[in-house]
């Protein structure tokens, strides 16, 4: 497996990143072949990073991106991850793993002190799903937890902490929850 840059004018690698956004998301986050498409468009703009993983036969294993969010070129100090995406039939073979690795050596490179991710819990797959958040928040985030396969579980185990959470951010009791690392400088 190798990880390189998609590049903007790579039509059929465009189309494969889209298709597995599709994959790797359907029945988690409602997308169509266009939205998705659009989604992987977005992701090379300029200034951001957009790297995906190929296998020998040129196929794309995984996709990831990432959006300078906090300061200005060149001082970029804080990058958004978004998204990642994995094909599911190629997922737990470290593909993931290595597409974050690969990641936060692109944004240290370009000066990043901070990685953060958003994830959303749409589907009550987290202790903080399906809750009154307001309630008590601080304690909510002390316990949250992964109660099936959300990414928060795999985004603690690449070293990410919780760091906040939006309540209700897509609709009532569907938080999106906030988890960022330290970038080694």
């Amino acid at each position: 497996m190798r990880i390189i840059d998609l590049a903007p004018n790579d039509e059929p690698g465009i189309h494969r990143a889209a298709n597995l956004l599709l994959a790797a998301f359907a029945g988690r986050w409602p997308l169509d072949l266009e939205a998705a498409t659009e989604e992987v468009r977005d992701s090379l703009q300029p200034g951001h990073i957009c790297r995906v993983a190929m296998n020998e036969a040129d196929e794309v294993l995984g996709w990831i991106s990432a959006i300078p969010r906090y300061g200005e070129p060149p001082h970029v100090t804080a990058w958004e991850l978004h998204p990642l995406a994995v094909d599911p039939l190629n997922q737990g073979q470290g593909i993931g793993r290595a597409l974050v690795a690969d990641l936060e050596q692109q944004v240290a490179s370009r000066g990043a002190v901070t990685l953060y991710v958003m994830t959303d819990d749409i589907d009550n797959s987290t202790s903080l799903g399906g809750i009154d958040l307001y309630d008590d928040l601080l304690t909510h985030l002390q316990t949250v937890r992964s109660l099936g396969d959300h990414p928060l579980a795999f985004y603690r185990k690449c070293g990410f902490a919780v760091v906040g959470v939006i309540p209700d951010a897509d609709g009532v009791g569907k938080p999106d929850i906030l988890l960022a690392k330290r970038i080694a400088q």
